[in-house]
């Protein structure tokens, strides 16, 4: 479906190397992997890159806001997230003792002193060469999102040399190597192949493919200086409505949460290609340490054990309008109604009750409870806690 990235992707790279040469020595002399003692990473910065599990402001900031009531609980407002308050990666920045990461393509009161994000919902790991109007897919695949990072190295570091407001809001030569890079990004290449009539084989056969586009955009940012980088699987794609409504007759095979069984196998089948592939990145980058983070099972957990956690109705989206899982009409729609468009697209009373906010993501209940299984390791490899992400593996 597109094209392979690693031509297109060598002429900006190979310029940045050459005009930015004296910040990867200066990169390059600094310790890569700390000393493997008890002491917790100090990561001063986060660079994130992903899809609307992690964007924080991204596609709001280049297509326009993501609409009321998105943000209520925790933000008030909407504020760049498809949630109802705080994404997973708010939950770690907090737990770093950073602030909320900035949208890199947001250019409004943004700090990017601790970090930048440059996840856009919609994204994907290779192009779909489409617009987002044509098919919902964002045009900042994850090969854009890196030629963005390497801009922002060449840029924010002659910007800083300016010193006063620039250099107080970007971050320092040495962060760089320093800070924690983080990825959460797969779901929409696979709902892609089913969303555009592609059977569940064709699906899984081109998952080789993102491994070798995935493997190539990671290389270049560790050669961009990335030294600690924390991977997540991708999620029971499966268990959300959107899936289970747009293709309704692959989802007709369930499995025991409910959700559509072969969805959630092919899910399994990525996140056992990327495992293996964060295992090679290990041995090919010895000097990064590479985590891999199985959050499927601690998506699937709450979907399977919905009562446990104080959820209701597990399958069934908190903001939207209609239908079997409260989605013919998304978060935020509007209808018209004796010719007055009326607001239908309400959150529910309670979405701290609810697993899914708008049938495509989740709830910051939901989100909370994902962070906290995850944080510690216990679904790591290795099992060590994000806190100690830095240690030699």
């Amino acid at each position: 479906m597109a094209s392979s990235s690693s031509s297109s992707s060598s002429s900006p790279l190979l310029f940045f190397l050459i005009t930015s040469l004296s910040l990867l020595v200066a990169t390059l002399r600094l310790p890569q992997i700390a000393a493997a003692d008890s002491s917790p990473c100090s990561f001063p910065a986060i660079f994130n890159f992903g899809d609307s599990n992690s964007d924080t402001g991204g596609l709001s900031a280049a297509f326009g806001p993501a609409p009321p009531p998105n943000g209520e609980t925790f933000f008030g407002m909407p504020v760049g997230r498809y949630c109802d308050g705080r994404l997973v990666i708010d939950f770690i920045a907090n737990s770093l003792g950073l602030p909320f990461l900035n949208a890199y393509l947001d250019s409004i009161g943004t700090n990017f002193s601790h970090g930048a994000n440059f996840a856009t919902a919609g994204s994907t790991i290779r192009r779909q060469n489409t617009t987002l109007f044509q098919s919902g897919y964002s045009p900042f695949s994850l090969d854009v999102q890196s030629w963005q990072f390497s801009q922002f190295i060449s840029r924010s570091q002659l910007a800083s040399q300016k010193g006063g407001v620039f250099k107080d809001l970007l971050p320092a030569n040495e962060t760089f190597s320093q800070a924690l890079y983080t990825f959460d990004i797969g779901q929409n290449d696979l709902t892609s192949g089913y969303f555009s009539g592609q059977t569940t084989e064709e699906v899984i056969a081109y998952i080789p493919d993102l491994m070798d586009k995935f493997t190539s955009i990671v290389k270049d940012i560790y050669w961009l200086g990335g030294r600690y980088f924390w991977i997540h699987s991708t999620g029971p794609l499966g268990c959300l409505a959107y899936v289970l409504e747009r293709v309704p007759t692959i989802a007709a095979k369930k499995d025991e949460a409910g959700c559509g069984a072969t969805f959630n196998d092919v899910a399994k089948i990525y996140n056992m290609k990327l495992k293996e592939t964060v295992a090679q990145l290990r041995k090919d980058l010895p000097l990064a340490a590479f985590t891999y983070v199985d959050v499927y099972t601690a998506k699937y957990e709450l979907f399977l054990h919905a009562k446990k956690y104080g959820f209701e109705h597990p399958l069934v989206a908190c903001c939207g309008h209609g239908g079997e899982y409260n989605h013919d009409v998304g978060c935020g729609g509007k209808m018209v109604v004796n010719n007055t468009e009326v607001l239908v697209g309400k959150s529910c009373e309670e979405p701290s009750k609810s697993i899914c906010w708008d049938g495509v993501h989740y709830t910051e209940a939901g989100n909370k409870i994902v962070f906290d299984q995850i944080a510690a390791g216990a679904l790591s490899d290795p099992p060590v806690p994000i806190r100690m992400a830095c240690m030699p593996k």
